[in-house]
């Protein structure tokens, strides 16, 4: 079976974002392939992120902020899933997404505005990890290709409340 797309959406794209992207490409149940993009790309990556990332085993050779204008081009990968990730992304205006995808928004903090020890850095990407993993494999359980699109809207949604 083909892996869903999935494209997760925050607006720098330095952390929670490229986060969703590995765990979900690294996902043991092999459904996704996990794509991360920004509306306002940061010039470097969380290294607290690419550490946890390295952990995971996800070629972090292949991480770079990205513009999420690169996901609406005709010649992008089709996504089945779009989840923005921080609120200031949520409440963007986003481009038009090609093969009209479900979307959802599953907030969490951003971890790069935390101060504190480096130890604190650490917990609070770990804490977006263990907060979007929970979601990844709670969507991986869903029959998705059983359901139509507005069941599989309502269930994105009722997973943001996790």
């Amino acid at each position: 079976m083909k892996p869903y797309n999935i494209l997760f959406l925050c607006t720098h794209n330095s952390a929670r974002s490229i986060l969703g992207e590995a765990l979900a490409s690294t996902h043991p149940s092999g459904r996704f392939t996990g794509y991360s993009a920004g509306s306002t790309p940061a010039t470097q990556i969380n290294p607290f992120a690419i550490e946890m990332i390295q952990d995971m085993g996800y070629d972090t050779s292949k991480l770079r902020s990205k513009n999420w204008d690169e996901f609406a081009l005709p010649d992008a990968p089709k996504m089945e899933f779009i989840i923005t990730l921080c609120d200031i992304a949520a409440g963007e205006i986003c481009p038009v997404w090609p093969g009209n995808p479900a979307t959802a928004h599953w907030g969490f903090p951003d971890p790069a505005q935390l101060s504190g020890t480096d130890d604190d850095k650490r917990r609070a990407i770990r804490d977006v990890m263990i907060g979007l993993n929970k979601r990844i494999d709670m969507l991986s359980a869903l029959p998705i290709e059983k359901l139509d699109a507005l069941s599989l809207q309502n269930e994105l949604n009722k997973l943001a409340k996790i």
